[in-house]
């Protein structure tokens, strides 16, 4: 961080940023200003700010970016039952070292948010972790029993607080997820689904396509996505519900994606942050962390969910973070358990990768990453103007740094970023309880 270092754990309650280059997609603001937050609040946003006490603090912010803290529509919680993969405190310092202020939780065991009691046992243990914390929030399972067969009690979890409902596994029922639609007009909470079908995934491991042939992984084929994704709106044009599709990963669900938008279709829709950096030309070395469901997609599947972002198609890049132990994924390949962490490395790759390449703007990604998310859970979105609770990132994107087991912050390290060099790194987050903090 240039200009004013912070050594106690807490920011100055009153501090002025000079110069940082605010970007704010809800007031579409890209500029140079200052901006002073007083007492957890921005109090002025200008170039000519006025009535700022003469011994307030002031930091240089020269080359940095003052944005909306970002905003995850889910990730899974290892805790409580899988300590050994990561604890919350974990998933709260990776989250904050990463610029996350806001996440939506999914529970590893689903036991856990498929009723109020269980749901309530993970929010205390959220309140519990060590300031300062992101608002945690957490989605109620819609369905219970070992194949997900029952409905659960919806209402009931809805009174428990959750921020909506989603089981983060395919609802391959089709009655069932009609009836769950239909239950699910009068809650006024999002109901998002991952668009999958199991059965004609099977035992497959990698997107079907001529490297995952190559290579001899099982082939899991693009229709395992879009035949599901098509029920999932033929229910939606029937009965109207608003529903969020998690997790697209191919080309095909992207286009149903836009017709069904264009349409007046009351959907939004999601995309991990993996697939838009990676594809099945990756797999060559077997690296297990990127054994990811969904699979990651061909070459033309991963162009087809950049454009999706920049055009809006695809409202949201979530982190979809997925602790596991080292030996669970030191296995072969196929044998892995699907998924990696994120939190820490997302906002430094997809900056590196899409914006200082000038495929999109600052406030585009901005826009996948915190204010549409917001919008998708419901949730009004932050921003850098007067008045409003400072839930800011301050980012560097030119800073250097090293990804190791140290840096991601948390016990879990299932990343093939390991020993990596990143450009673009979070340097301060002010989160909506507390003041701001450094990261380390």
């Amino acid at each position: 961080m240039t200009g004013l270092e912070f050594t106690d754990e807490q920011a100055p309650q009153s501090l002025v940023i000079r110069r940082a280059r605010v970007v704010d997609p809800s007031s579409e603001c890209d500029r140079i200003l200052d901006v002073w937050l007083q007492e957890g609040r921005i109090e002025q946003v200008g170039v000519d700010l006025e009535s700022i006490p003469p011994d307030c603090p002031e930091l240089e912010a020269d080359g940095l970016i003052l944005a909306p803290g970002l905003v995850d529509l889910y990730s899974y919680s290892a805790e409580p039952g899988f300590e050994d993969r990561e604890t919350l405190d974990g998933l709260r310092r990776s989250a904050l070292a990463g610029g996350y202020t806001r996440l939506a939780l999914l529970a590893q065991q689903d036991e856990l948010v498929n009723n109020a009691a269980g749901v309530a046992q993970l929010q205390a243990l959220a309140r519990q972790t060590a300031p300062p914390q992101p608002q945690f929030s957490l989605w109620g399972n819609l369905t219970q029993g070992r194949e997900g067969e029952h409905m659960t009690e919806l209402q009931e979890l809805k009174q428990a607080q959750v921020v909506g409902f989603a089981d983060g596994r395919p609802l391959n029922n089709p009655l069932l997820l009609r009836r769950i639609l239909e239950y699910g007009q009068g809650l006024n909470l999002p109901i998002a689904l991952y668009g999958c079908d199991r059965r004609l995934m099977g035992s497959g491991a990698a997107r079907d396509s001529a490297e995952s042939l190559r290579l001899g992984l099982p082939p899991i084929p693009a229709s395992a996505e879009t035949t599901a994704v098509s029920l999932i709106l033929e229910l939606v044009a029937e009965l109207g519900t608003p529903v969020h599709l998690m997790r697209l990963s191919t080309a095909r669900a992207v286009e149903l994606v836009a017709t069904a938008k264009a349409q007046g279709y009351p959907i939004s829709a999601s995309t991990p942050w993996t697939h838009l950096i990676w594809d099945t030309r990756d797999l060559q070395d077997y690296d297990s962390n990127l054994h990811l469901d969904p699979p990651l997609g061909t070459p033309g599947d991963r162009q087809a969910l950049q454009a999706g972002v920049k055009s809006g198609t695809i409202d949201a890049i979530t982190i979809d973070h997925c602790p596991y132990t080292y030996e669970e994924k030191t296995v072969a390949f196929s044998e892995s358990p699907p998924g990696t962490v994120g939190f820490r490395v997302a906002l430094s790759l997809l900056w590196q990768r899409f914006v200082m390449t000038q495929d999109w703007t600052a406030l585009e990604l901005w826009n996948a990453l915190s204010s549409r998310p917001a919008q998708c859970l419901g949730q009004v979105p932050a921003s850098v103007t007067p008045h409003q609770t400072a839930e800011l990132v301050l980012f560097s994107p030119h800073l250097s740094w090293r990804v190791d087991r140290c840096s991601l912050g948390s016990q879990a390290y299932n990343t093939p970023l390991l020993g990596q060099q990143l450009h673009g790194r979070v340097q301060q987050v002010w989160c909506p309880q507390n003041t701001g903090v450094p990261v380390s």
